[in-house]
């Protein structure tokens, strides 16, 4: 929140400036404060902290992107996709730390906010199948990666689903694995001689 104030206050300072140096006749130093007033203004639509977390995911440094993403606080400030984008992504480096549940329903508040790109709602919905199958809910992970081979267009994410199908047939349902945690677990046969 102090971010945001001091973002406002500098962007208020910036257009305060650029107009006086118009008025009073600097029109040099008025036109390098229009390209400064600029670079402020962005920081309105591009958060810092996201732009370094998502070229730290591109170099494959997950601990510093999440270092990153952990420093957003108020992301409700942000505009409506960008919000998107950090409780997605905060959503897929933190897994193991919210749990399943947590992660689940910031990854599904991110798909109602709206992801920019294709790909992003596939990695979505292939990261909800994946935790919908952990939990037991094999119908609803079948589902959701028929809908993000469905939206995958460019077809970069289609070794990963055709694993997690296979995967996915595989898996025990619910009433299995229910059945083996009532009866104790998967017996030994004791070996024949």
């Amino acid at each position: 929140m102090i971010r945001f104030i001091i973002r406002c206050a500098l962007a208020l300072t910036s257009i305060f400036l650029t107009v006086y140096l118009f008025a009073t006749g600097y029109w040099g130093w008025g036109i390098v404060m229009i390209f400064a007033t600029a670079i402020v203004g962005l920081t309105f639509f591009r958060n810092e902290n996201m732009i370094l977390a998502l070229n730290q995911m591109r170099l494959g440094n997950t601990d510093k992107a999440k270092y990153y993403m952990n420093k957003i606080t108020h992301p409700q400030f942000m505009p409506r996709k960008q919000h998107a984008y950090v409780v997605f992504l905060q959503a897929v480096l933190n897994t193991q730390e919210l749990g399943f549940a947590k992660s689940e329903a910031m990854l599904r508040k991110a798909l109602t906010l709206g992801l920019r790109t294709s790909q992003d709602n596939a990695v979505a919905r292939m990261h909800l199948s994946g935790i919908c199958a952990q939990t037991g809910r094999k119908a609803e992970a079948v589902s959701l990666l028929a809908e993000a081979k469905k939206i995958d267009t460019t077809g970069a994410m289609r070794e990963q689903i055709t694993m997690m199908q296979k995967q996915l047939q595989m898996a025990p349902s619910k009433n299995q694995m229910r059945m083996a945690q009532m009866t104790g677990g998967r017996k030994k046969t004791p070996r024949s001689k």
